[in-house]
């Protein structure tokens, strides 16, 4: 699949993309100055994104500081989440789950339904200006206190349909195993608030099983199963989505090269496959790169790319009502879909 204006036209979906890593660059000069900090992009772009020399996801999460910094109004968290999902559409994105940890946004006064409520409203938006179609995913933080992120899942519970679609673990993995938060996932369950994980991201096949154990319907990242046949066998019997981000797989060693990325392996093996992008800024990427590097350095076919489309759609957190305008999309564009003759499902 070497057809760069293919991969361009494509619609393109992004399940698995993070608000605070994803902040435009010009977005944050503009609220840097508005703190008062007057600051050149080339050194934001420097700050904010990941140096080519990062040694762990430890390191790359420090890329972080600055942008959470940046995000602690309302204003400041609606505009980025509109120019963000903004800059999504202008590569056809057609949706995108923005995904943000709202405890982390209350430094100056905020409460968790007003983070989540400036977010929505930016995304509402993009929506209006562009047509791509939005939702959030709210992330509980593995080094916040217990107390805190069951607050806040409790909170999300309460906006879910509102915007909130789902929530998420993410942070350092390899510091705070799955193990740590069976609580927290159990309260989720016990909400009906549906919920992905962060899990596989730092080689723990572990942390994979315990998530798709504890409920998880997918998985963030989940690079850790490759070459696991038991583990790959259970993710695909129960349909659990696997959130594939390539280029930070590299860039926080969890991949030597592109070429081992185990896109391919997992949908071989039936397991659901989505492409995202993790943090755009951080990691310096778009979905339209994301696509063209799993084409030349994976093999990547037409037909898996099809494939990918939708899987993530039946993988989404979204209602059916947006489901269903996202298979026209892709019939549109791909024709009839993969699988059942009747649905494409």
């Amino acid at each position: 699949m070497n057809s760069s204006s293919f991969i361009k036209e494509m619609p393109k979906i992004d399940l698995h993309c993070h608000l605070d890593g994803s902040l435009p660059i010009p977005t944050a000069k503009r609220i840097l100055k508005d703190l008062g900090e007057e600051w050149d992009e080339e050194l934001l772009y420097e700050k904010m994104g990941v140096p080519d020399d990062c040694p762990s996801l430890a390191a790359y999460l420090a890329c972080f500081d600055l942008p959470i910094r940046c995000l602690q109004t309302a204003d400041a968290l609606e505009t980025c989440a509109r120019d963000m999902a903004v800059k999504a559409a202008e590569e056809n994105t057609v949706y995108l789950e923005a995904r943000f940890a709202p405890s982390t946004q209350l430094m100056k006064g905020l409460s968790v339904r007003s983070a989540i409520e400036a977010v929505d409203r930016g995304l509402k938006r993009a929506e209006k200006e562009t047509g791509i179609m939005t939702g959030i995913i709210v992330c509980a933080m593995r080094h916040l206190p217990e107390e805190t992120n069951l607050a806040m899942f409790r909170q999300a519970r309460e906006m879910l349909g509102e915007g909130v679609l789902a929530c998420d673990l993410a942070g350092d993995e390899a510091s705070f195993p799955m193990k740590d938060f069976r609580n927290l996932f159990g309260e989720a369950v016990r909400l009906g608030l549906p919920f992905t994980v962060h899990a596989g991201e730092c080689g723990s096949r572990t942390n994979i099983r315990e998530a798709i154990e504890l409920g998880a319907s997918r998985i963030g990242h989940g690079t850790a199963a490759s070459g696991d046949p038991e583990l790959i066998e259970l993710a695909a019997d129960r349909g659990i989505g696997f959130e594939q981000c390539p280029t930070s797989n590299i860039q926080t060693k969890i991949l030597e090269d592109f070429s081992l990325n185990p896109v391919r392996e997992f949908l071989r093996a039936g397991i659901p496959v989505s492409v995202g992008t993790d943090n755009r800024t951080v990691s310096r990427v778009n979905l339209t790169e994301e696509f063209s590097r799993l084409s030349a350095f994976s093999g990547l076919t037409r037909e898996e790319a099809e494939k990918i489309y939708f899987d993530s759609v039946s993988m989404a957190f979204a209602g059916e009502e947006v489901k269903e305008r996202l298979w026209r999309k892709g019939r549109d564009f791909f024709g009839r879909p993969l699988g059942n003759e009747e649905t494409g499902r």
